[in-house]
C-alpha cells in the first residue's frame, strides 16, 4: 500500500523485477517498480548517485543513465557487469565452488579474509550473496567487512549467471562511475532525473561510508539541482515499527512538492539484529520525496 499526500498520479507502469543481483542493506528490489511509477513522464539522462544494489536502475532500465558510488569494490562489480558479464559469472562461480566443496563456513571466512586484505569486487559479489541475512556490514574504524556466513545456501552459479544476463541487458544504457554524490549530481543538466537512495540516518550506519554521510549536505545539493531545472526523487527514512514511529527529519520548507509513503515490509536489518525473533512489529515505510 502507498499513501500520498498530493494525489496519486503515476506516469510510469513498470513490471516488478523479482530477482536481484546483489543483496544489500536498503535494497529497493521489492518496491522499485512503485518508486519508478512516480518518476516524471519525460526526462533526459537518469542519474543514481547512490547506486547500491541498483534495484531501481535495473527495474526502470532507462536508455541513458549514469550510476555512481564512492565504494570502489561495488562499482567494480557494476562496471564488470556492463563491460564483461562473463567475467562476473566466473568470479562468483569460482568462489561458490571453492566454498561449497568442503566446509561452507571455513570457505566463506577464506573469501572474507581475502576481501579484507584487499577490498575487491570479485570477493564482494560472492560475500554479499552468502553472508548472514544479506547484511553486508563494515567496521567504522577501517572498513573491515565483518558479517558472518549465512545459514542459507547461496544461489548456484547457473542461477547467478542467468541473473547476470538479465541485468546486463537491463543496464546496458548505463555508465557506472566511481564518484562522490555531489560530483555525480553536478553532471545533471536541466530536464535530467536524479534518484537518490542515500544511507538512512535511523538505520544504516553500518553501510560503507554511511558514518560520514550528512543528510543536510545532500539536501543542499538537491536544492541546487532543483534551481538548475533537474528533477530529483529522494528515498529516505519514513516510519518504523508498524508505522508507530515517525522518523523525524528536518526538511527545508518548499524543497519538495510531493511526498509518498512506500510500504517496505519487514526490515532486513532488524531481522539481522534480532537474530530470528519475531518481526511482526518491525514493518517499515520509506518516504519518497519529489521536487516536482
Amino acid at each position: 500500500m502507498q499513501m500520498t499526500l498530493f494525489g496519486d498520479e503515476r506516469p510510469w507502469s513498470v513490471t516488478p523485477l523479482r530477482k536481484g543481483l546483489l543483496k544489500w542493506i536498503g535494497n529497493k528490489q521489492r518496491v522499485a517498480h512503485e518508486i519508478v511509477s512516480y518518476f516524471p513522464p519525460d526526462f533526459g539522462t537518469y542519474f543514481e548517485p547512490f547506486v547500491g544494489s541498483a534495484a531501481v536502475l535495473a527495474t526502470f532500465s532507462p536508455k541513458r543513465a549514469i550510476s555512481s558510488d564512492t565504494f570502489a569494490p561495488l562499482i567494480e562489480i557494476w562496471q564488470t557487469l556492463h563491460d564483461d558479464p562473463d567475467r562476473l559469472k566466473r568470479w562468483y562461480a569460482e568462489r561458490w565452488h571453492s566454498v561449497m566443496a568442503k566446509d561452507k563456513v571455513e570457505g566463506y571466512e577464506r573469501v572474507k579474509a581475502s576481501y579484507n586484505s584487499r577490498p575487491n569486487g570479485a570477493d564482494l559479489v560472492f560475500l554479499c550473496r552468502a553472508c548472514y541475512g544479506g547484511v553486508v556490514r563494515f567496521r567504522k574504524a577501517d572498513g573491515y567487512m565483518s558479517t558472518p556466513c549465512g545459514v542459507h545456501r547461496p544461489i548456484s552459479p547457473a542461477s547467478f549467471a542467468r541473473r547476470v544476463d538479465e541485468w546486463h541487458r537491463r543496464t546496458e544504457g548505463c555508465q557506472f562511475k566511481l564518484l562522490d554524490y555531489g560530483e555525480a549530481m553536478n553532471l545533471a543538466r536541466p530536464g535530467d532525473l536524479i534518484y537518490c537512495d542515500p544511507p538512512y540516518t535511523h538505520s544504516q550506519a553500518i553501510l560503507y561510508g554511511a558514518q560520514s554521510f550528512q543528510l543536510r549536505d545532500l539536501l543542499r545539493t538537491i536544492a541546487d539541482c532543483k534551481r538548475r531545472g533537474v528533477f530529483v526523487a529522494l528515498s529516505i527514512d519514513g516510519t518504523k515499527r508498524s508505522g508507530n514511529l515517525i522518523c523525524d527529519l528536518r526538511l527545508p520548507s518548499g524543497l519538495f512538492h510531493r511526498e509518498v509513503l512506500v510500504d517496505c515490509g519487514r526490515s532486513m536489518l532488524r531481522r539481522f539484529q534480532m537474530a530470528g525473533e519475531t518481526l511482526e512489529a518491525e514493518l517499515v515505510a520509506d518516504r519518497l520525496l519529489l521536487t516536482y
